[in-house]
This record gives C-alpha cells, sequence and structure tokens, in this order.
C-alpha cells in the first residue's frame, strides 16, 4: 500500500489537514467500515498527489494530464472513486459498499473514465477553467466553506470576492454550455439547445412543457440543464453528482453539516452578503430545532433543486460579464502541498467522520435495508439491526420541506423523554407513498409502512432530547401527512 506523503512545514500541514478530511468523508461513504475507509482514503490521497505533481513536472500523459486539471479537493475524490474500482478490480470489493460495487459495474461509472465528449457536463466544465477559478467555485459551492475563508485561501481581495465568485459561476456555465454543444446527441435533443439555454439564463423564464417531459427522460439533458441554471440553489449538488458520480449528493450534506459545524450558531460570514440573510434564518433555526435537522434540510434541498430544476424562481447570480479563457477570474491559489513519501506517517485528521454505510435498519416484520447515499441507486443490502432499544415517551413532529409533480422532500424530528442508547422510528403512508432516499437513517419500507433506524454516529439520544432525519419521497395523485408514528414500538403523539 502507498504510504501517505508528510507535510513539510506548519502551512502545509494545515491544507494537508483539511483536504485529508474531504477525502476520507468520500471514503467513508465507499467503505463498509471506518479500517477500510483509512486504507481508501490513504491510497487514494498518495494516488491523487503523485497524479498532481506529476502534472506540473510536465510528465503527466493522456487521462492523467486531463484529471490533473481538477483542483486540489476533487481531484483527490475522484482518486478515491478510481481506487475503489482498482479495489474491485483486484478482488476487493468486499470492502466497499454493496450499492457503489452495483455501480461501479454499471454503464454509469464508464461514463466518469469513458470518451472524453461522453463524460458529465459538469466535470467536463470545471476542468476547462483555470485551476483558481475552479479551486473558488469548489470550494465556496461544494465544500461550503465561508467566502472569507475561500478569500483567504485564494489571495483574492476580500472587497470583490462576492463579484469574483459570480463571475466565476458565470464562466462554468459558460464552459458547460460549449461542452454541451459539443456532446454528440440525437435530433431531439439537439432541437432543444438553444430552448434550453434560453430558458436556464432567466429566473422568471417558464420551462415549457414538452421541455420538461425531454428533460424527464434525458439524463444527459437534465445534467446540462443543472449546470446552467445558475439560480435556484442547484449548482452544488449539480457538481458533486458530476465530477464525484456515486455518492455525490451524501458527500454534499457531509461537507454542508460540518460548514455547519465549523461556523456556530450565531457566527455568519458577514463577507458573503448574498447568504448572509439564510445563514441567519439558520441560526434561528437551531434555536427552535436543533443543527442535524438544519443540516438536513439545507443540503436535502439542493438534491430537490436538481430533480425539479425546470420553474424554480430563486435569485439570479449569474455574472454580467466574463473573463477571458487566457486568465482566471481569481487570484492563484495555494500550491499543491510539497512533500515526500513517508515510511511511517500517518495523516493528521480534524476529527472522526461519521460513517457512511449507518446502521441496518428493520421495519416492524423484521426486514433489513441500506440506504443508497444518493438517489441514483435501488439496491439494498441485508443485515441485523443490532444495539439494544428502549422504550420512551416521545413526541414527534412531521415537516413536508418541498413537493413537487411526483415527489417530495420531508425532515421527521422526534423528542424523547427517556435517554435511548438506540432508536428506531416507524410511521404509515395512507396514499401509497415510496420513500427512494433517507438521511441520518437506515431505511427500510414493507408496504405503507416506513421504518427508520439509527445511524452509527446518532444512535444515543440524551433524555428530552431530539433525533431527526430526512427523506425524498414519491408520490402519486395525493400525499397526505403519515400517521401512527412509533419510537422503538412505542406510539408517538404528534405535536
Amino acid at each position: 500500500m502507498p504510504d501517505l506523503p508528510t507535510p513539510k512545514d506548519a502551512a502545509e500541514a494545515a491544507l494537508f489537514s483539511e483536504c485529508w478530511d474531504a477525502v476520507l468523508s468520500y471514503a467513508d461513504l465507499c467503505t463498509s467500515g471506518s479500517t477500510a475507509a483509512n486504507q481508501l482514503a490513504r491510497e487514494a490521497f498518495a494516488l491523487g498527489i503523485r497524479e498532481a505533481r506529476a502534472a506540473e513536472d510536465g510528465t503527466a500523459r493522456g487521462a492523467g494530464r486531463r484529471s490533473s486539471r481538477l483542483p486540489r479537493i476533487p481531484l483527490l475524490l475522484t482518486a478515491v472513486r478510481t481506487t475503489a474500482a482498482a479495489w474491485e478490480a483486484q478482488g476487493q470489493g468486499h470492502k466497499l459498499d454493496p450499492d457503489l460495487r452495483l455501480w461501479l459495474n454499471s454503464g454509469k461509472a464508464a461514463r466518469y473514465v469513458g470518451p472524453p465528449l461522453s463524460r458529465p457536463i459538469a466535470l467536463r466544465g470545471l476542468r476547462d477553467m483555470q485551476e483558481p477559478d475552479a479551486a473558488l467555485l469548489w470550494l465556496a459551492e461544494v465544500e461550503a466553506l465561508p467566502l472569507h475563508s475561500v478569500v483567504r485561501r485564494q489571495g483574492l481581495d476580500p472587497s470583490a470576492a462576492v463579484e469574483e465568485l459570480n463571475e466565476v459561476r458565470g464562466l462554468f456555465r459558460d464552459r458547460c454550455h460549449r461542452n454541451h454543444l459539443d456532446t454528440p446527441m440525437d435530433a431531439e435533443c439537439r432541437s432543444y439547445v438553444r430552448l434550453l439555454d434560453a430558458v436556464t439564463r432567466s429566473p422568471a423564464a417558464d420551462t415549457p412543457a414538452d421541455l420538461s417531459r425531454h428533460l424527464a427522460t434525458c439524463v444527459e439533458c437534465a445534467e446540462a440543464a443543472a449546470c446552467l441554471r445558475l439560480h435556484g440553489g442547484g449548482l452544488p449538488a449539480a457538481l458533486a453528482q458530476g465530477v464525484i458520480g456515486w455518492g455525490g449528493l451524501a458527500y454534499l450534506e457531509r461537507r454542508r453539516r460540518a460548514a455547519e459545524v465549523r461556523l456556530g450558531p450565531g457566527r455568519p460570514d458577514t463577507s458573503d452578503p448574498e447568504g448572509a440573510a439564510a445563514r441567519a434564518a439558520a441560526s434561528k433555526a437551531r434555536v427552535r430545532r436543533n443543527a442535524l435537522l438544519t443540516a438536513a434540510v439545507l443540503v436535502s434541498g439542493l438534491a430537490l433543486a436538481v430533480s425539479m430544476m425546470p420553474g424554480d424562481s430563486g435569485g439570479d447570480r449569474i455574472a454580467k460579464g466574463g473573463p477571458t479563457d487566457s486568465s482566471p477570474v481569481a487570484g492563484p491559489g495555494s500550491a499543491l502541498p510539497s512533500a515526500s513519501p513517508a515510511t511511517s506517517a500517518a495523516p493528521p485528521s480534524s476529527g472522526p467522520v461519521p460513517s457512511g454505510d449507518g446502521t441496518p435498519s428493520a421495519d416492524d416484520t423484521g426486514t433489513a435495508s441500506k440506504p443508497d447515499p444518493e438517489p441514483q441507486g435501488t439496491s439494498s443490502s441485508t443485515a441485523g439491526a443490532g444495539g439494544s432499544e428502549t422504550e420512551a415517551a416521545c413526541e414527534v413532529r412531521y415537516d413536508l420541506v418541498n413537493q413537487w409533480p411526483d415527489g417530495f422532500q420531508a425532515t421527521v424530528t422526534v423528542t424523547t423523554a427517556d435517554a435511548l442508547d438506540s432508536w428506531r422510528v416507524a410511521w404509515s403512508f395512507r396514499d401509497g407513498q415510496r420513500v427512494d432516499q433517507m438521511w441520518d437513517a437506515s431505511l427500510a419500507q414493507n408496504g405503507s409502512r416506513v421504518t427508520a433506524t439509527a445511524a452509527d454516529y446518532n444512535r444515543t439520544v440524551s433524555a428530552n432530547g431530539t433525533l431527526t432525519f430526512g427523506f425524498l419521497a414519491s408520490w402519486q395523485k395525493k400525499n397526505s401527512a403519515p400517521y401512527a408514528f412509533t419510537l422503538n414500538g412505542k406510539t408517538c403523539t404528534a405535536s
């Protein structure tokens, strides 16, 4: 196994530590346990650093050179995916998440390593940007770093940071539009290119019914639409899914949650006026509920923005002007850590990363299932629920966060009178709704009965404490609120 590079000074150590946290977070989603996650992260980090240095030295060839044009963190995340694929090919697939293994052996994975013109639009668009611009976009949108932190790292002028970020967003849109035009497509897709460009430029434009139907059935055009529509909040999800692939939305959720923890209540990023109001509202929401609920709502809303992209009327953040290809909008970013391979050093970590696979869930009939970390897989693995459970008096709050013609997003918050060392929340739907994805809990559904079981990192709940999780689901004709909520088999009252 390759040894991990060691930073040479304090500045490089800080940069290394932040990159390592991102790599380990994604590796944890991709594996079946913490030991495998650390091994995958170490191998991927070493691979990514080697590729980046080879590109800087002018020794990279072919696909390696194209991959090295990504900013540091997305480059390392794609190295995780590449290393996971190598594990699967070398007979080490048992260490990986079962749903990831299915994805790696499907046509979805092949798109990320196939012919350049067939790769996702977001991946091609980010690669076509100057590295400082691409890094600014990724750090602000996907890693969810406060803008003042990104400004310091990139060496930007704080007074012009918001304007530069908007220009970079516009530049990304321009690259994605060019790549969409270059993509081989059939006559129907080609007929919608101009209309799609026009509709996504305006936050107030209505999406024609025929274009909406086309986007519901064409993956490539839907991906392009998500990248071209910069207003409405869907850009982070488009970037994460388009660049990372499997687990992109789950990774995005984790980074948003980590950003909430870093900022803390009452500490908005005042250097970003555009986001100040949203963060202030989030801080108040944390007082009313808890930080976990707020993070889940913020992040899962991004998944919704991608799925219901047409017709959103959020604020337009497209820059009025765009820079030329020859010079980046953002200033030069920090260089890659100049490190040499170490023989025994272990990577620093900013803290433990929650398990990506959570706890296997069991519904009231004993059926077990493991959730897909993003709504692109449908398979599940079977395991026992495990852990002791304590019945407790409880109160439940069900929030319908968003709803669109064939789907919706909701959160469930349960307050328990007694302390719990594990929990299982169940409820019934009245109208045949089906849960497609769940976060902060493991999912099982048997008919109308849905069961959410605690993940490894949120099993315990203190007395008079709350537990929260969210989900995306589908519905038809009617979407009544669920009923018959129970916590560990005991009936809960509705708040």
